[in-house]
């Protein structure tokens, strides 16, 4: 077995000159999005693909700020836990993540996440990799599983959807579902279904001019109130305090 080589073993390296020159090197991956955290979640770093994932035009609109400034509530949380337990010795790697682009599309995703330390070996950070996998990848045929069901969750998530249904779809018990979506996407076949539905009824409180308990019954809710607690529980705002920020 070959013996691990770190950069004393390579001279040359010590002589380059700034770690700017090193992470200058990042924006010539144009498929891999990568950025360095704090141990607050700040973003310290992110490459140009970063930049243009969340929408913005410069690095410089991102420094400082965590992921509650460009994702819902419900995502940057989640991206926030990551990088808390990354610190505290969670090693993430090629993990298959689900989710939404810009435009309300779901997305395949490829994640490998890391603690950052200093000269000391303290931890003073996180850092991750995430790659849009192709709809010809490879590693998705490992998921084939369950694209038939979260394919069927997307389009119809108003009508009332069964655990069993889907697991039809797939020609594997519920129970097989269930673990199958826990192990890629995290979550149970349900939260999944609450989750499309959420997605969708804040999308058309922002676009269309629909009355709110119009806008729950499409997105599969029968209930109101229901509906507004899930919301506010997802997204941390009720449904009509996001339509009146919105006006």
């Amino acid at each position: 077995m070959s013996e691990n080589k770190s950069l004393h073993h390579f001279p040359f390296l010590q002589d380059v000159i700034g770690i700017e020159q090193i992470l200058s090197m990042f924006d010539l991956l144009t498929d891999v999005i990568f950025w360095i955290k704090d141990t607050d979640s700040q973003v310290v770093y992110a490459n140009k693909k970063f930049v243009e994932h969340i929408g913005m035009h410069s690095l410089n609109q991102v420094l400082g700020k965590t992921d509650l400034a460009f994702f819902p509530p419900h995502i940057a949380k989640q991206f926030i836990t990551d990088d808390q337990s990354v610190m505290n010795g969670t090693v993430i790697t090629d993990r298959l993540e689900l989710n939404i682009l810009k435009f309300g599309e779901f997305a395949w995703f490829s994640t490998s996440k890391r603690p950052l330390f200093d000269s000391q070996n303290n931890i003073i950070g996180s850092y991750g990799f995430t790659r849009l996998l192709s709809k010809a990848s490879q590693v998705l045929s490992s998921i084939d599983a369950i694209k038939a069901p979260v394919e069927y969750v997307r389009e119809n998530f108003h009508r009332d959807l069964k655990i069993e249904e889907l697991a039809k779809l797939a020609f594997i018990s519920v129970s097989a579902l269930e673990r199958r979506f826990k192990k890629y996407l995290s979550k149970t076949p349900k939260q999944f279904i609450n989750e499309v539905r959420l997605e969708n009824a804040r999308r058309m409180l922002i676009e269309t001019g629909l009355p709110i308990a119009d806008v729950a019954y499409r997105c599969g809710f029968s209930e109101h109130s229901y509906f507004s607690r899930q919301f506010r529980l997802m997204f941390g705002t009720l449904p009509s305090q996001l339509r009146e920020n919105m006006q």
